[in-house]
């Protein structure tokens, strides 16, 4: 079942949080810090409340294994873009044991029918070269590259 966060999936999604911030301070420790996550109990809880950033979470047998944090944002009056509301992922993740059972499609499917019902002109997010699988999932769900961030590691 996929539904809005909860107070109550705080320490779910802290959990799940630890997991997908793992793998990026692994591939690349010099930018992020191990042991932390990306996200802690406070900002969950504010995040809850404001509604222009809603989490949603998928739960199998009262527990949480999958969530996605989304963002909604306005481009207006900018001298370079047209005006555009589109709604931006800020992070998703599924349980380790869990993932290869459709559950971030499904999580994936179901921001993109809250999108379209609020009348959202695209969805949005970043993905970390370092992140190969995700790269593969967000593809396979029909995204497309809209820019890229380059570096030279010095």
């Amino acid at each position: 079942m996929i539904r809005k966060a909860q107070k109550e999936d705080v320490n779910d999604i802290l959990t799940l949080l630890k997991e997908v911030h793992e793998i990026h301070a692994n591939a690349r420790p010099d930018i992020f810090r191990i042991g932390t996550t990306k996200y802690v109990e406070k900002d969950i809880i504010k995040i809850l409340n404001d509604f222009q950033r809603p989490i949603f979470v998928y739960e199998l047998d009262g527990n949480v294994i999958g969530y996605v944090f989304c963002i909604i944002k306005k481009i207006e009056n900018d001298n370079n873009f047209n005006d555009l509301d589109y709604l931006f992922i800020d992070d998703i993740c599924v349980l380790s044991k869990y993932r290869g059972n459709n559950i971030g499609s499904e999580l994936y499917n179901y921001v993109r029918e809250f999108a379209k019902e609020k009348n959202l002109k695209s969805i949005r997010l970043n993905v970390w070269n370092l992140n190969e699988k995700a790269f593969n999932f967000y593809q396979k769900n029909g995204l497309k590259i809209l820019e890229y961030v380059m570096e030279e590691k010095l």
